[in-house]
């Protein structure tokens, strides 16, 4: 799928979960609602970075653009090292490494790790990484006329005000995970769930994703998940524009709802 698809369903999903959480009887804070929200579109558009010409690649000008150059290729390296026999050969590391549930998983444990030890900073950078990329996927259309400068003093400025917001006592700083030092530890979970939301959103098209690597299926160690081919399109098809991004808004909205309480 494109970017902006991306973002909405990791945005969709994360209210999803604020509505079943309000549904189990432990509704979360609105701050933590908000930001989990962004985070997730955010991180819905990070595993791409092993794609130079995705839209993550351009969210932070020629610093993404080298990284998404490294990504690749050590993401190839992993390919080249860990294929089994019936994978193919490729050329690039798209759709490999990046695209399974175990680096969703990493990167979510990284990202809680930093926020639990690092001070207020890196709970910013957290928040301002994913703001821009959640204003790029969201906001694409806004984001490609403005200048890149413009897009980042709005993640700045909207992850100060986030952050300042969460640390009140009862607005979420300390959501999910009460104990002593283990402020912002929930903060990996929507990266967590941005990055797997981004790899069955992948599944459904032509190529599939290797969600469950290494795990070997049929012989292959990057088994690309997907439904039966007759029911996959192709990325940026009418499939993805006319019927997956209404519903991905509308699951959204209803979800927003339902985590507020609303219905």
């Amino acid at each position: 799928m494109m970017g902006p698809a991306h973002s909405l369903s990791g945005a969709a999903a994360w209210l999803g979960v604020g509505a079943a959480a309000a549904a189990a009887g432990h509704p979360m804070p609105w701050a933590v609602l908000v930001v989990g929200a962004l985070i997730s579109a955010g991180a819905a558009l990070a595993p791409d970075l092993d794609h130079k010409s995705a839209t993550i690649s351009r969210a932070f000008g020629p610093i993404s653009r080298v990284l998404c150059e490294v990504i690749d290729k050590l993401s190839h390296a992993v390919y080249k090292a860990t294929r089994a026999k019936s994978d193919p050969r490729r050329n690039g590391g798209h759709r490999t490494l990046t695209h399974t549930a175990l680096w969703a998983l990493l990167i979510g444990a990284g990202a809680s790790a930093l926020a639990m030890t690092g001070d207020r900073w890196a709970v910013l950078g957290i928040l301002f990484v994913h703001v821009v990329l959640a204003v790029e996927g969201l906001l694409w259309r806004a984001a490609r006329t403005s200048s890149d400068v413009l897009v980042w003093l709005l993640g700045a400025a909207g992850a100060w005000i986030l952050a300042g917001i969460l640390d009140r006592p009862g607005q979420g700083a300390d959501w999910l995970f009460s104990g002593p030092g283990q402020e912002y530890l929930w903060l990996g979970l929507p990266i967590v769930l941005g990055a797997l939301v981004h790899d069955v959103g992948d599944a459904l098209t032509v190529s599939g994703c290797p969600i469950l690597w290494p795990i070997p299926i049929g012989r292959k160690r990057w088994y690309p998940l997907g439904p039966p081919k007759a029911m996959r399109f192709r990325a940026g098809s009418w499939v993805e524009v006319k019927v997956l991004m209404p519903v991905f808004m509308l699951l959204g909205g209803i979800g927003g709802l339902g985590a507020l309480e609303f219905i």
